[in-house]
């Protein structure tokens, strides 16, 4: 199940440069369906209530991420997960880009 998230009036922010995901047996980075690769991006999420740092996985790598990058967060989305006794969310966005002035 995925749950679209309102962003409207949200801030972003990113943490640090975006980094591959890479498929922990093969050492591949892994790819989305339509073959591009799949990069991890550490956000944070400045709203009213506070902040939190979201590891928010987009296809294609997003140029001009470095730490403290006003970014603008496309489509994002939660997925609830489960395995075994773990448990946690994962967030997946369409486009993430750097808000240039």
């Amino acid at each position: 199940m995925k749950l679209k998230l309102d962003t409207a009036g949200a801030t972003f922010m990113a943490s640090k440069e975006p980094e591959p995901v890479v498929d922990m047996n093969t050492n591949a980075q892994k790819l989305d369906k339509e073959g591009r690769p799949i990069y991890l991006a550490q956000l944070v999420w400045l709203s009213e209530s506070g902040a939190e740092i979201l590891p928010v996985k987009v296809a294609g790598k997003p140029i001009g991420l470095v730490a403290g990058t006003a970014v603008k967060v496309t489509a994002l989305t939660a997925s609830p997960w489960s395995m075994g006794d773990r448990n946690g969310v994962s967030f997946t966005a369409e486009r993430i880009e750097a808000i240039t002035k």
